[in-house]
């Protein structure tokens, strides 16, 4: 019997992988309803899935986390670029046209400031961390701005391959990050209307972060805040292997 249910489970990966991550929503919901605070239920959602993700990694010495356990083959097509991007792409249809203008300048600046803030603070822990050369500083800097933007980065200036792994890494604490401490620091900040959340994910700019944080804040806030964070990352392709670089190469020569 189990032998059976195995293989119907390995030959329907996908739809299996559904499952778990329902479950997984049902458990978190859960959680975040014993403690008082149901808007924490997908910062928890996403947390668990982390968690079993350096499980499944560290079982099995694999690269592609929970996905490397046969069982659950199904969540590398589920947690793959593919639909990420669909995903992405489909909040924008819960936007509307108004409140997109509303925030049309003062998104704009935020784009700007968020990623060349973020590219100075990663460079400066490259430093810190004793990179000096520019290819390394620039490609852990735009690590700093989102876990895309700094392998896009590495690749194009040729960087090896310890520095790209370092900048997905600084990308990765910072998606966590956002996704974890937006509930609490939103009232603090005023973010509760899409004003104010299309300039919070132009400033942030991990879509990841900044949509999962958005959705334990106000679910009606998400399609503003990871529409700015896209064109944020687009943004940080395009300037940090290229204007990004030409600065830091005239600073450390």
């Amino acid at each position: 019997m189990l032998d059976l249910l195995s293989k119907i489970i390995k030959a329907n990966g996908l739809v299996f992988a559904f499952v778990v991550v329902a479950l997984i929503t049902l458990l978190a919901d859960r959680i975040a309803t014993a403690i008082k605070q149901k808007r924490m239920s997908s910062s928890i959602a996403i947390m668990i899935g982390l968690l079993l993700a350096y499980i499944g990694g560290v079982l099995t010495n694999g690269k592609r986390g929970i996905a490397d356990i046969e069982l659950f083959s199904g969540m590398a097509l589920l947690g793959g670029s593919m639909l990420r991007d669909y995903a992405i792409i489909s909040t924008a249809y819960g936007a509307k046209w108004e409140n997109l203008k509303k925030a049309g300048f003062a998104g704009t600046v935020s784009l700007f400031v968020g990623v060349f803030f973020s590219f100075f603070v990663g460079c400066v822990v490259a430093l810190l961390l004793g990179y000096k050369d520019a290819v390394s500083v620039t490609t852990i800097g735009g690590g700093a701005c989102t876990f895309i933007v700094g392998p896009v980065t590495g690749t194009a200036l040729k960087a090896s391959s310890e520095v790209i792994a370092l900048s997905i890494a600084a990308g990765v604490v910072k998606s966590i990050l956002t996704m974890a401490l937006t509930p609490f620091v939103a009232p603090k900040i005023g973010l509760n209307n899409p004003a104010a959340a299309m300039v919070y994910g132009g400033i942030m700019g991990t879509t990841s972060g900044v949509a999962g944080g958005l959705a334990a804040t106000d679910p009606k806030l998400v399609p503003y805040g990871a529409m700015t964070a896209t064109f944020y990352t687009g943004l940080g392709c395009l300037l940090i292997p290229s204007v990004g670089f030409l600065i830091v190469k005239a600073i450390l020569g």
